[in-house]
């Protein structure tokens, strides 16, 4: 091999060498790209199922404080904020006694159309929606003076199902009566029970629109509720229904957040080991 045809081989090994340099460094880059990716994958789970569980806990927490004996240390159903760290969460939690909210199957049409005006319905509206209720959960097909709606009148609006004429099993079953609008029915849902069976809710532990709708002023009382505790203030032990709505919101320190939702009762299930029965279950996370 002469002088001309070794360089030329060197130089195709070289080649062949950047080359294969090159394709080395690629699926190096690849690799860790993908490793990177699954990293912050698996870090974004593995934040939320943190948060997740914060709240899980704040939940939890609740419901023993609730039911604490001791005065001094029972938290309130009433809707007022406690703030509780777990771990590195922040914790927010609101409970409210379901003897405060507004009965779908046992509130008087005025009780249920005052609500209504509460949350920004027009005075005819609240009336008319408020009829319907009563008219889908009532066992006959006559409509409400007031107006209200039986089958005939959800065949015209093209709902063939008709008036249910049977108690609500859910609050949400109230977006099927006919006027129910979703703005109106998301203003409304919070302030909904069918667990109290009360014609009018218990003002001790009413949000402020149930307090608005019984014309009860509710600044101050909301206002009340959110400063400490002080020395002779009344408490609420063994006074409520035991069955709540809790709210638990848990905050990361990276950001990341999670709320849950729940409307429990405190006392056994049927499951072992379980405190309470749950009757509605919500959770999601907010991404950072």
């Amino acid at each position: 091999m002469n002088v001309r045809e070794s360089s030329r081989a060197r130089g195709a090994a070289l080649v062949l060498v950047l080359w294969l340099t090159a394709l080395l460094a690629a699926l190096i880059g690849a690799f860790a790209m993908t490793a990177q990716v699954e990293y912050l994958q698996g870090r974004t789970l593995s934040h939320g199922l943190v948060a997740a569980e914060a709240a899980r806990a704040g939940l939890e927490y609740a419901a023993t404080r609730t039911s604490d004996p001791d005065p001094a240390r029972q938290w309130l159903p009433d809707g007022r904020a406690y703030r509780w760290r777990f771990g590195d969460a922040e914790v927010e939690v609101r409970i409210v006694d379901e003897f405060g909210k507004v009965d779908l199957n046992a509130a008087e049409p005025a009780t249920l159309a005052a609500l209504m005006r509460a949350v920004g319905a027009q005075p005819d509206v609240a009336d008319a929606v408020a009829a319907a209720i009563l008219d889908w959960r009532d066992p006959d097909d006559l409509t409400q003076p007031q107006g209200g709606a039986e089958d005939p009148q959800y065949a015209a609006a093209g709902r063939p199902y008709g008036a249910k004429d049977a108690p609500f099993e859910t609050v949400a079953e109230v977006e099927q009566v006919l006027g129910m609008t979703p703005p109106l029915y998301a203003k409304l849902a919070e302030h909904l029970t069918i667990y109290s069976g009360l014609p009018i809710a218990d003002a001790r532990f009413a949000t402020g629109p149930v307090l608005q709708s019984m014309g009860i002023d509710a600044a101050p009382v909301l206002a009340n509720r959110e400063r400490p505790p002080l020395p002779g203030d009344s408490s609420f032990v063994g006074a409520g229904s035991g069955t709540y709505s809790i709210d638990s919101h848990a905050r990361l320190r990276d950001g990341r957040e999670s709320v849950l939702r729940a409307v429990i009762r405190l006392g056994p299930s049927g499951v072992p080991g379980s405190a309470y029965t749950v009757f509605r279950w919500e959770e999601g996370a907010t991404p950072r």
